[in-house]
C-alpha cells in the first residue's frame, strides 16, 4: 500500500481533509478499509481530501505519533479535531457520523 494524496481543488480550498489510515499489511480487515474509505472520499470529498496510508509492519515506530492501539484506525488530521474511527470503516453512516462528512446533496430542510 502506498499512500494516496489527492489534490484539493480551488473551489474546496477551506474545506480540505487531512485523513491517515493505519493498516498492518494486505489482511482483509486493512484491504476492506482502505476499499471502504476510497469510495466514501470519492463519494463525500471529491478533491477535497489527502489519504496517507500507513503500513504498521513496514513503519512499526509511526503508530505512536497518533496513539495507535489498533488496526485498522482512520485518523482524521485536519479539520480539528482529530477523530479516529477503528476497524474495516463498512458501515457509512458510522464513518460519516465519526468524520463529522456532510453526505453530499444531503440538507437540512425537508
Amino acid at each position: 500500500m502506498e499512500n494516496q494524496p489527492v489534490a484539493a481543488t480551488e473551489d474546496f480550498k477551506e474545506d480540505y481533509w487531512e485523513l491517515r489510515l493505519y493498516v498492518a499489511g494486505q489482511t482483509a480487515k486493512s484491504v476492506a478499509a482502505l476499499a471502504n474509505l476510497r469510495k466514501y472520499c470519492e463519494q463525500h470529498l471529491l478533491g477535497r481530501y489527502r489519504l496517507e496510508v500507513i503500513d504498521l509492519l513496514v513503519n512499526p515506530q509511526l503508530a505512536e505519533g497518533d496513539q495507535i492501539l489498533a488496526i485498522p484506525t482512520l485518523v482524521r488530521k485536519v479539520p480539528v479535531p482529530i477523530r479516529k474511527i477503528i476497524g474495516d470503516l463498512s458501515n457509512e453512516e458510522r464513518v460519516l457520523v465519526g468524520l463529522d462528512i456532510r453526505p453530499a446533496g444531503s440538507t437540512t430542510t425537508r
